[in-house]
């Protein structure tokens, strides 16, 4: 195991800039997962990741030595614990860092049974929920547009919590042709529409269309869509979170499809 304590270090460096810039890690084809139960689920898909960073205080941790025990062939790095604390975003240090290959796209918008069109959500935790919420629901595909926040940064990838390593996630997806080359009923959730979510028929191949925070679909897309719908709000409030109605969608369509996929279930 090397031990770095410098700042100066080339490979802190480095790790550094991917921690915090889209443009390395694009450029180097890496990304970073922060904390112990981010890395665990990594392994718990089938992944193995490049490298290992640890704090000097992690060999204290028996979650982080077990994680350690798994990986005996992976190169282990220590930091000083100072050091291990600017690459963190954590407030709590999760102890380990590590350095993997973002998994490839492997089911295409025709091959999809359910799936989400993300369009232009720019802020990373609601980000992360969404790609959390997929996976948990049993959707196979998430497909991004360019103008989204960066799927793989440390961010998106808490929120997250391991919802990446079992979708197949498209970055900078053409989303309109996505809608056209998917074999089943694209429905969007917009506050004018007149049917209700609860009123539709959610079985078979379907995907939800969902648009930024705050300008919501744009009219490309919306003209792509089968149906728009509503979702229910007795409250008196005008509208959800994004994230949050994302959600709604999601998990009426995993109870009327009667999905029952443990094996699929996410961290808490």
């Amino acid at each position: 195991m090397k031990h770095i304590s410098s700042r100066d270090n080339a490979f802190f460096k480095e790790l550094f800039k991917l921690a915090g810039s889209s443009r390395q890690r694009k450029k180097s084809g890496l990304a970073v997962l922060d904390g112990v139960h981010l890395v665990q689920a990594y392994l718990a898909s089938g992944h193995i990741p490049q490298h290992l960073i640890v704090s000097e205080t992690a060999l204290q941790d028996h979650e982080v030595t077990a994680v350690l025990k798994k990986l005996p062939g992976v190169p282990l790095t220590q930091f000083d614990d100072k050091l291990f604390a600017e690459v963190s975003e954590l407030k709590t240090p999760g102890r380990v860092l590590a350095l993997i290959e973002p998994t490839s796209p492997s089911v295409s918008s025709s091959q999809s049974r359910f799936c989400l069109l993300l369009e232009d959500i720019q802020d990373p935790g609601n980000l992360g929920s969404m790609l959390r919420s997929a996976a948990a629901a049993g959707c196979d595909a998430v497909f991004l547009s360019g103008g989204c926040a960066d799927a793989w940064s440390p961010k998106v990838l808490r929120a997250g919590m391991g919802g990446h390593f079992v979708l197949s996630i498209h970055e900078s997806a053409d989303l309109p042709a996505v809608a056209a080359a998917f074999h089943g009923k694209l429905l969007a959730g917009t506050l004018t529409a007149k049917t209700s979510l609860y009123d539709c028929d959610l079985q078979g191949k379907v995907a939800f269309a969902v648009g930024n925070e705050g300008a919501g679909l744009s009219g490309n897309l919306l003209a792509a869509v089968s149906q728009q719908v509503t979702i229910p709000m007795p409250g008196k409030v005008e509208s959800l979170n994004v994230a949050v109605a994302a959600a709604v969608c999601l998990f009426e369509a995993a109870r009327q499809r009667g999905l029952d996929d443990t094996s699929r279930c996410l961290p808490p």
